[in-house]
């Protein structure tokens, strides 16, 4: 069936049924969202909707009733397992408005018989927006972002909204992409004019996430202030700081976006956190790429920097971790504060293992909160703040049994736990003790399933509980009593119909229906075999406990919106302890990694140095280790002014030497060095790095019309113009894909813009010898390169880096390593040695025979004489003169 869209005329008078009528009112003011419209047991979608959800989910398209005299498209989702079904379409990129039932319908009833139940809808579902439990990556973060440029300013702001976490980074427009690759938001805000705006337009792209275009009105900074101010209730925004024009623009986008989306719920948020590009490392979508900070090149989290450095317990501590390898600080006092922590805790092992074991009990307190302030929590998100409020309670006192008066701990772990202790924060302890008190066991997800209330915390509460629990005792009684004084065999039975009811056979009832028994039983309904009846007594039974049932679920519902309405009174409370858990855990975590990786502490400073001894890629690292091999360590020593090493190092060496590693992993030293992390070498001294670019590795950009050669020159370009004096630079294979002078011309002339233009410190990987030349030519040059030897045919990596160039790229042995074909690896060497004579004159390969007319056998490489001497002897048989003449054959075998 083909999905018919709606008439354009939406009156119900036209001749929309009264349910159809708010179906098209709520898709009247969500035009661009599919809308779950609640009916009953099921979310159902029409007409358009329908056909796109049905083909998106894979489920069956059909048909319910007619409009216009057409039969309207329909497909629908189980209530119970809508959360899935939601994650799929969110997936694939739509948007969902949630239309909820108001009402049941009973109440619906109440005004009139055919009053339709009331529904509006209560959110609209985007990337963006999710909170919950279900849909979120417990251990990644989900941003909402916004772009938005005044003046020639930009400003990215961000809302993690189910934890109220925003952030605002101002930054001038060539920056966006860095920024927003940064964040990695799942859903970006643009106002529509900005699409013509080449660089923005590109750096959205690069960035990955939902781009949601919003009219350039929403973006107006008077619209946008008086948005933020609803948002936050307040008065002035002076107490977030001079914002700039386009930082408020970019939050009242998100503030337009959360109006529009939560249908009126205020979010649980924490004042805006700023920052500028002077305080963060830029590092552009590229290099993230390339050097896997928190995914690998497969996507996953797997083999990325991120994954090998974990050891976080809890999920918002793994999501603290990810924001600080994403963003590396440039402040060497705020890097030593974390690199305090740290060290604090590697010297201190017993109380890092006791706080990690606390920290498994801690929750997430920060989306249960924002569940709890969207309207969409439950008991269970109670619970989670009630027990992450004992863990904190618990971590307080953990310290507070092992402080040595003499010896504070530092700075970062003091705050923590300052922001952790009840006893500074009397409504967080209160609140906590409301909650513990108050708060069951066995919690359900729903406050509407009961049951999560202590006894004892409401006598009426508890009294309706008794007369809905007893109910089975108090009909059991009743029913032995009406069987007894009437001598009557029945039952007393309960439908939704009904409700209780006397039921005996039809010729039991017969003594029912004369005097005197029929002052007491009430004829009810006859059936074919059974007769039913009611008392006055049964009746009021009935009633009574149906209102029990009802009022204990009224009070229940009554007294969790008193503690949701608590815990949004104490939210900053609550966002703090969480962060300030979060802090501890990626402190210990940290540690728990240096103490296993045998990582040190780095030393960070304000020069141009950086100068790294017996250093280890951490990812690859873990990988040989798995294999049960060993990694090799190298040194590295650049100095931007030139003093302390080269300011530009080219890097030569075999392929499959460890090139691409070396590079690799000092760049990741400089990241994990800035966030605050020890680092896996035997020592690391770094001026700060202001940029990190790394162009290693190969790929086409299809989706833009580029090959591998034309990506690999629009990311040189942006590091040529980009770099600074401070910048760190690694660079693989530059002029590679073209013919081989473009090439080497190209990777001459960047090396020399690189060590006289940008002056930035810089790794510069090449199979062009000729750039050796460049270390006489240049002040500040030097040569490196990865080792390796030939032993009898047989290439051997030393992975080792040393001074010097290497004397050759030995890509012949490394063929015949991939397996390619003997014949191919002969006719190579024979091409190679040719070429190699007449290395000082243009070569003449016409004049070597066609490769079907060599007829010599390829090289072969077994082995020697000697090793064959050997392995025919038998040292145990042999005695002390046949030993010695054995030894004397084997020397003369080598010459």
């Amino acid at each position: 069936m083909n999905a018919q869209a709606p008439p354009a005329e939406l009156d119900p008078a036209a001749g929309a049924s009264p349910v159809m009528a708010q179906f098209f009112e709520a898709k009247a003011r969500q035009p661009d969202a599919l809308v779950f419209f609640r009916m009953g047991d099921f979310y159902e979608l029409f007409f358009e909707d329908a056909g796109k959800a049905a083909a998106a989910l894979g489920i069956t398209l059909t048909a319910r009733g007619q409009h216009g005299g057409e039969p309207i498209p329909m497909c629908g989702v189980p209530v119970h397992a809508a959360e899935a079904y939601l994650a799929k379409l969110i997936r694939a990129g739509f948007k969902v408005a949630v239309c909820e039932q108001m009402e049941n319908p009973a109440e619906a009833k109440k005004r009139g018989s055919k009053s339709v139940v009331r529904r509006d809808v209560v959110r609209v579902v985007t990337p963006g927006t999710l909170t919950e439990e279900g849909l979120l990556d417990a251990r990644g973060a989900n941003r909402l972002a916004a772009v938005a440029v005044r003046a020639g300013s930009a400003a990215v702001a961000a809302v993690e909204l189910s934890t109220g976490e925003v952030e605002c980074l101002a930054c001038q427009v060539s920056g966006l992409a860095s920024a927003l690759a940064a964040l990695s938001p799942s859903e970006i805000l643009v106002p529509d004019r900005l699409f013509a705006d080449e660089a923005v337009s590109a750096a959205l792209k690069a960035a990955g996430g939902f781009v949601q275009p919003l009219p350039q009105a929403l973006a107006e900074p008077g619209a946008s202030e008086a948005r933020l101010k609803r948002l936050y209730g307040v008065e002035t925004l002076d107490g977030f700081g001079a914002l700039s024009g386009a930082e408020i623009s970019a939050l009242g986008l998100i503030a337009a976006h959360l109006e529009t989306t939560q249908a009126g719920r205020l979010p649980a948020l924490s004042a805006p956190r700023r920052a500028g590009e002077a305080d963060v490392m830029v590092i552009d979508p590229a290099t993230r790429t390339s050097l896997e900070i928190e995914r690998s090149t497969s996507g996953g989290r797997d083999g990325s920097l991120l994954a090998a450095v974990d050891r976080t317990i809890t999920a918002p501590g793994a999501r603290l971790l990810a924001s600080r390898l994403a963003r590396p600080l440039l402040d060497p006092g705020a890097i030593d504060a974390r690199l305090d922590a740290v060290g604090w805790f590697l010297e201190h092992r017993a109380q890092r293992q006791r706080l990690r074991e606390l920290l498994k009990a801690m929750g997430d307190m920060a989306r249960s909160l924002s569940r709890l302030a969207l309207g969409r929590g439950g008991p269970r998100d109670l619970g989670a703040l009630r027990d992450g409020l004992t863990t904190a309670e618990q971590l307080t006192a953990l310290f507070a049994s092992m402080r040595d008066p003499l010896v504070q701990p530092p700075l970062e772990i003091a705050d923590a736990l300052r922001a952790l202790n009840p006893a500074l924060h009397a409504e967080l302890a209160a609140f906590r003790a409301l909650l513990k008190e108050g708060l069951g066991d066995d919690l359900p997800s729903l406050a509407r399933d009961g049951g999560f209330v202590a006894p004892g915390v409401r006598p009426e509460l508890d009294q309706a509980r008794s007369l809905r629990d007893d109910s089975r005792r108090v009909i059991a009684q009743l029913e032995a009593r009406l069987a007894a004084e009437s001598r009557v065999a029945l039952k007393i039975r309960h439908n939704a119909v009904l409700g209780y009811f006397v039921e005996t056979t039809a010729k039991a009832a017969e003594p029912l229906m004369q005097p005197p028994l029929n002052a007491t039983f009430i004829h009810r309904q006859t059936l074919a075999n059974q007769v039913r009846f009611t008392t006055v007594e049964l009746a009021e039974l009935d009633a009574r406990i149906a209102q029990a049932a009802e009022r204990a679920l009224g009070m229940e519902i009554e007294t969790f919106e008193a503690w949701r309405e608590a815990a949004i009174g104490v939210a900053a409370g609550v966002q703090a302890a969480a962060e300030a858990a979060a802090q501890l855990d990626v402190a210990a975590g940290l540690a728990e990694w240096a103490q296993d990786a045998g990582a040190s502490r780095p030393t960070v400073d304000r020069s141009t140095a950086f100068e790294a001894e017996a250093a280890r890629h951490p990812v690859v690292e873990a990988a040989v280790k798995r294999a049960g091999e060993a990694f090799t360590p190298n040194d590295c020593r650049l100095d931007g002014t030139g003093a302390g090493g080269a300011r530009l190092a080219i890097v030569t060496g075999p392929n499959m030497a460890g090139k691409s590693t070396f590079l690799r992993q000092n760049a990741l030293l400089a990241v994990l060095a800035q966030a605050g992390c020890y680092v896996p070498a035997k020592r690391l001294r770094l001026g700060v790095v202001d940029k990190l670019f790394s162009r290693v590795g190969a790929g086409d950009d299809l989706a833009r019309g580029r090959s591998t050669f034309m990506a690999e020159m629009v990311e040189t370009a942006a590091i040529l113009t980009q770099a600074t004096p401070r910048s760190l630079v690694i660079l693989d294979e530059i002029g590679r894909g073209t013919a081989t002078y473009d090439g080497l011309a190209i990777a001459w002339a960047c090396a020399e813009a690189l060590h006289e233009v940008n002056r930035c410190r810089a790794l510069f990987a090449t199979h062009y010898h000729e750039l050796a030349t460049l270390e006489g030519r240049l002040a500040y040059v030097g040569n490196l390169s990865l080792r390796a030897k030939e032993w009898n045919g047989e290439l051997i990596f030393l992975h080792e880096a040393g001074p010097g160039p290497a004397d050759r790229s030995y890509g012949v042995q490394v063929a015949k390593l991939a397996g390619v074909p003997p014949a191919v690896v002969a006719r190579a060497r024979e091409v190679l040695e040719r070429l190699e004579r007449e290395a000082g004159a243009p070569a003449h390969l016409e004049d070597l025979p066609l490769f079907a007319a060599v007829a010599e056998p390829p090289a072969s490489y077994g082995p020697s004489m000697v090793e064959e001497a050997l392995k025919a002897l038998d040292p145990d048989s042999m005695s002390p003169r046949e030993a010695m003449d054995a030894l004397y054959k084997l020397r003369g075998l080598l010459s």
